[in-house]
């Protein structure tokens, strides 16, 4: 790297990480540098990066990175935070689209004028996009007859699952038909995204719709660039949040909406969240602007339009509260070294709510929960549980009921 007097550089910063500076004189193996803050300070030169020079940075950044003469970390840093102080929160760099979260909603960014706007627009002739992604990626289908893929990546809160939603978004509007019901292939595909997303999202400490889980989503279409069909794969689903959460996270937010759904919440006699151990470890019951009664009508809409019938839906919903219960099975140690009973009427009551759901023998689950069989030559041996044991039998039957539960 060539260093000179005058040459403008980025030098590291304890509290900005970076900062602008320019080099004033060189000091032995060192360099002086008077920073943009006012700051005159010393720096080893591999420790510096070119930055472009000011004339360039006065436009609000570039909206392709590979337009930047020197490609480094402060510069892509900085250029981001340029544009995203106009409220351009999209960049590419060559082919790659990079997303900073708003955190608000932009209505205008993904309205029907927009995804319009983008339909079959040369790549880069338009501002930086997600749909321009989303429609580069179709047109190279349709051109040449190849199956192609977006990948979306990034840490929690970084806004995948709304980037997820949006290219879902451009693609049905593409590849959609005239809809004359609310069943149609492109109207399944979408409702696809709240149904998953009540089962396998949940409150974070960084974002309040953390997908807890990785999904693979595949749109099929037919010659004409019509949709035809989709599938979408699920992985490696967050297990131990059923039974296990910290404040101010909260669990899967299907469990809160089916608390708030009134009479059906009676009808397997549900209240408030607070009430179920499963829920009340985590002191934060409501998302900030959000109804969970609402959500869960979209939820039961959602599953009305992709093809779950009533029974099946009554099911799924039996099989929650039945989770819910579960969790409110506490035990004592028995009469028997190393045993365990039901604790109290109230984990009797909610003992005999969860067989009710689960529609099965409530001496057999109470037998599940507090004892477990060993196979040996001679046959079965039945070892009886502690409460800690018995505890953990609970907590993994929960964990394994709603893992299958969401897999189906």
């Amino acid at each position: 790297m060539n260093l000179r007097k005058g040459a403008k550089v980025w030098v590291e910063d304890k509290n900005l990480a970076w900062v602008a500076a320019e080099i004033t004189d060189f000091r032995g193996k060192q360099v002086q540098l008077q920073t943009a803050t006012g700051k005159t300070v010393l720096a080893l030169p591999e420790k510096l990066c070119l930055r472009d020079a000011d004339e360039e940075e006065e436009h609000g950044g570039v909206d392709d990175m590979t337009k930047l003469t020197y490609l480094n970390e402060p510069g892509v840093l900085y250029n981001l935070e340029r544009r995203y102080a106009l409220n351009d929160i999209y960049t590419y760099t060559g082919s790659i689209l990079i997303a900073v979260n708003p955190f608000t909603k932009l209505p205008h960014l993904y309205n029907v004028h927009m995804m319009e706007q983008y339909r079959g627009a040369p790549f880069g002739e338009l501002s930086p996009h997600v749909f321009a992604v989303a429609d580069v990626s179709y047109r190279a289908m349709m051109n040449e007859g190849r199956s192609q893929s977006i990948l979306v990546s990034g840490e929690s809160g970084a806004g995948k699952t709304e980037t997820t939603k949006l290219i879902m978004q451009y693609l049905t509007f593409v590849g959609g038909r005239a809809a004359g019901d609310d069943r149609t292939v492109e109207q399944q595909v979408l409702e696809s995204n709240p149904l998953l997303e009540a089962f396998g999202n949940a409150r974070t400490v960084r974002n309040d719709n953390s997908s807890r889980f990785g999904k693979f989503v595949e749109i099929q279409f037919d010659a004409n660039g019509r949709i035809s069909g989709a599938a979408i794969r699920t992985y490696l689903l967050e297990r131990s949040r059923v039974v296990q959460i910290t404040d101010p996270e909260r669990n899967y937010h299907c469990f809160y909406q089916l608390c708030a759904s009134g009479k059906d919440a009676e009808k397997y006699k549900l209240g408030h969240p607070s009430h179920f151990y499963y829920l009340n470890q985590s002191k934060t019951y409501e998302l900030e602007g959000v109804s969970s009664a609402e959500e869960y009508m979209k939820t039961r809409r959602a599953m009305d339009i992709v093809g779950i019938s009533h029974e099946d839906q009554e099911a799924i919903f039996r099989t929650l509260a039945a989770i819910l219960h579960l969790g409110n099975i506490e035990f004592s140690p028995g009469r028997e070294h190393d045993s365990s009973v039901i604790k109290d009427q109230k984990s009797t009551f909610h003992m005999q709510m969860a067989a009710d759901l689960f529609r099965c023998d409530v001496n057999l689950l109470l037998a599940t929960l507090s004892t477990r069989t060993i196979q040996t030559r001679e046959g079965s041996i039945v070892k009886a549980l502690d409460c800690n044991a018995a505890m953990a039998s609970r907590d993994a039957l929960a964990k394994t009921v709603y893992a299958r539960l969401f897999d189906w």
